[in-house]
């Protein structure tokens, strides 16, 4: 792991320990003039940045938008994207509430920010990579499904994994490897890969079709062009005999998003006279996907979310948690990553920071990235009919072996009641649990 010299892993230190206890309303502020903040130690201008977060969140909840525009222009004096931990967190969420206070002018908004609104795909893909290197909580994630779905499909001849989110084919070349490995054979796998965006479907199906063939693993590759929201099950081509394994990481939180839009349907007609699966009538659109997944009949479930509270209806709410959950992953860069490293810029602009407008600047049916704790889909999952599976010791093992081998004593895999929690530091960052359809049970 690579570190600048003389920085140090600042935002789990003092400056986050203390910063929920410190006062939301603007009043309470007595902001530090911008020639004494630039004279301030690193913790001490660290407390000084959250203070001015907080207030200015308050602020613009309230819709005070001249006492978010002071704050705002205090910490532009404190904040860089291109400086420690906190700095950098704070230019990000800064930035975020920058652009949810330019909500209130329709027209100045869409000239600012309508040009260069969001990153490419290609960009967004580049930025995953990255981050997986950097902070490989996907890798644990990865390895524990992988893990999982061996075990369910121990003996089965032909496994069809269908992958919610199926733009990165690391996770799949793994597997490749660890099927081919099987006392009894390799079986024949189908994977069908889900995602809105053609090409970089192209680019995994190219990748794990060269390794299949390499591995002598029979392979079949099956593209789905959809957005998750949207997604047509019928499309997923499940056919009777198959093993069936579904993997969905960190992707069924933004199905939330559609509860807020009226036009959303709830479950289809079918979906609501199925008393199996416990839907009713007022069922949301995320149950009535699980529904409809609970309906194709898993032997496992994986599922790997953010654990993390940022769907409150309040911005101060969400605000408060969600700069806590990301100062620990900037926390987590900071270690990973020189201060100049091009691949940590990309995952703090075009990943991470996407997440943190997304969250603070957008409402409505735009907010799509809300992330909530494993006991709430717990929950959803088991009122869809999904019971749940611990992940094995073996599972755990194996996600525990890959941490330390980072050489970086921050990643820290946490088992509780059959379910991993990934932290970096004491805090968990991800979840990941595995389900399957009762019948089976």
């Amino acid at each position: 792991m690579v570190q600048d010299e003389g920085s140090s892993s600042s935002v789990t230190s003092s400056p986050l320990q203390n910063f929920s206890n410190m006062p939301l309303h603007p009043a309470a502020a007595s902001p530090t003039p911008p020639w004494m903040m630039r004279e301030l130690r690193s913790d001490e201008r660290g407390l000084c940045l959250i203070h001015l977060l907080l207030n200015c969140a308050a602020a613009a909840a309230a819709g005070r938008l001249d006492a978010a525009n002071a704050a705002l222009e205090h910490i532009a004096s404190l904040a860089a994207p291109d400086g420690d931990a906190m700095q950098r967190v704070a230019a990000a969420f800064a930035e975020a509430l920058a652009r949810r206070a330019l909500r209130a002018w329709p027209g100045l908004c869409r000239a600012l920010l309508l040009p260069r609104s969001s990153p490419t795909p290609a960009e967004v893909a580049a930025a995953r990579r990255h981050f997986l290197d950097l902070c490989p909580f996907l890798r644990l994630a990865g390895a524990a499904a992988n893990q999982s779905i061996l075990e369910a499909m121990e003996s089965e001849k032909i496994v069809h994994v269908i992958d919610l989110g199926g733009a990165d084919a690391t996770q799949w070349l793994e597997l490749l490897h660890l099927l081919a490995a099987r006392p009894e054979g390799p079986p024949h796998l189908r994977l069908t890969s889900v995602h809105e965006h053609k090409d970089l479907l192209s680019q995994t199906a190219m990748a794990l079709t060269k390794e299949a063939e390499r591995l002598d693993v029979p392979f079949q590759f099956n593209p789905v062009v959809s957005r998750l929201d949207a997604l047509d099950v019928e499309s997923l081509r499940v056919k009777t005999g198959e093993a069936l394994a579904i993997c969905s990481s960190l992707q069924l939180h933004c199905l939330l998003a559609s509860d807020d839009d009226a036009t959303a349907g709830a479950a289809t007609d079918k979906d609501r006279r199925s008393p199996e699966s416990g839907l009713s009538p007022s069922t949301s659109r995320a149950d009535a996907f699980l529904g409809a997944l609970w309906g194709l009949s898993p032997k496992v479930m994986v599922v790997t979310e953010q654990e993390a509270s940022h769907n409150a209806a309040g911005l101060t709410e969400r605000f408060v948690e969600a700069l806590n959950y990301y100062a620990a992953l900037f926390d987590c860069l900071e270690v990973g990553a020189a201060r100049g490293s091009v691949e940590r810029a990309r995952v703090e602009r075009w990943l991470l920071g996407e997440e943190i407008k997304n969250i603070v600047a957008c409402d409505g049916a735009e907010r799509r990235e809300r992330h909530e704790r494993l006991e709430r889909w717990a929950r959803r999952l088991e009122g869809a009919g999904f019971g749940r599976v611990p992940l094995s010791y073996y599972a755990l093992l194996q996600a525990r072996r890959v941490a330390q081998g980072l050489g970086c004593d921050g990643f820290k895999v946490r088992e509780e009641k059959g379910n991993f929690f990934l932290c970096w530091q004491d805090r968990a960052l991800f979840s990941v649990s595995a389900w399957r359809g009762r019948r089976f049970d």
